[in-house]
């Protein structure tokens, strides 16, 4: 009996590594110390300054990859994962170094490993971020035929004087909330168990009021929002800022509000895209539990203060960034109150 016999090929998973190592090369920059495929990832930290702190992160796709697999399309999850990653570190100002991935599957197919680092490695181009090395895993008897899970590492910096933890936030600062493109990859559980098992809608359906297929507006990507926060970073115009991912505005906000702080947002002040309202509808899912769940069309709020925020929204302006004013800081315990507009 050979390790084939047991459902391991390890000629195709070579296969699939010789690509995953082409598609890495071309995030490599002089840092990047070693080729993919040594048991870990060599990234030089010369030329970062004396006071340089690391910050690393680790996420997965979640129950989005199931719309993948039914739609046997990979290209974009790749990416999702990478943008979620670099949007949780950038949120408190690193800028991202290296990235790692971690896929897992039943059956080793080097077609679907291509497409899926691919899109890993489109992401980590655009991010400036090296993919530096990760795992890929046949575990045949453990995942379903077709299907496979994936997850990464994010490791950026930033100045310690630099870190943006909330600590500077205070009652006037303004909310300002930039748009999402869909679910990007959250909530997905109760979206297939509305539209899909409940309601029976099909991946392929075209949906009028969603403007294209359900299949294609659940798989739109995760947005990444490093290139609209690097200048206002840099020039250190943010009091806060807010990955808006599971938990939605009413539990991700609290976790940068400092004590006597709570943040006042006004629901009406931007337009829900459409699929929300489809699944709060189908589902008769309570406000409350939409809030909690989705971003409900806001990826990212900004916290400024009233000093900056001619700049932010000047800079926004000028980038040609859509975004909206969702709320203020008031007194109060670190929390969310809804005020309606």
């Amino acid at each position: 009996m050979r390790y084939r016999d047991a459902g391991v090929d390890i000629d195709a998973a070579t296969r699939a590594k010789a690509r995953i190592k082409q598609l890495a090369r071309r995030t490599f920059g002089v840092r990047v110390l070693k080729d993919v495929g040594a048991f870990g990832g060599f990234f030089s930290l010369a030329g970062l300054p004396r006071d340089a702190v690391l910050v690393a992160s680790v996420d997965g796709v979640g129950t989005k990859l199931k719309i993948a697999f039914a739609l046997n399309r990979h290209s974009t999850v790749g990416a999702d994962l990478v943008n979620h990653c670099v949007n949780d570190i950038a949120v408190h100002g690193a800028a991202p170094l290296f990235f790692l991935d971690y896929l897992a599957t039943g059956k080793m197919q080097p077609r679907v490993v291509a497409e899926i680092v691919g899109g890993v490695a489109r992401a980590c181009r655009a991010a400036g971020c090296a993919l530096i090395g990760g795992e890929t895993a046949e575990m045949p008897g453990f995942y379903p035929a077709n299907e496979y899970d994936l997850a990464g590492c994010i490791v950026g910096w930033v100045r310690r004087k630099r870190i943006i933890d909330g600590s500077r936030i205070r009652p006037g600062d303004t909310i300002l909330g930039l748009p999402s493109l869909g679910l990007h990859t959250n909530g997905y559980s109760l979206a297939r168990e509305v539209l899909l098992e409940q309601n029976h809608i099909k991946l392929t359906t075209p949906v009028t009021k969603l403007g294209r297929s359900l299949g294609e507006e659940l798989l739109a990507p995760h947005r990444s929002y490093w290139n609209i926060l690097q200048p206002l970073l840099k020039k250190g115009l943010l009091h806060g800022i807010v990955h808006i991912t599971g938990g939605g505005l009413t539990d991700n906000t609290p976790r940068i509000l400092p004590h006597g702080c709570q943040a006042e947002i006004r629901l009406g002040s931007w337009p829900v895209p459409p699929i929300f309202e489809l699944i709060a509808r189908l589902g008769r899912v309570p406000q409350e539990d939409m809030l909690r769940t989705f971003n409900m069309g806001i990826g990212m709020t900004l916290i400024v203060s009233k000093r900056n925020l001619g700049r932010v929204t000047a800079a926004l302006e000028n980038s040609q960034e859509e975004f909206w004013n969702i709320g203020r800081i008031i007194r109060g315990r670190p929390s969310v109150k809804y005020a309606e507009s």
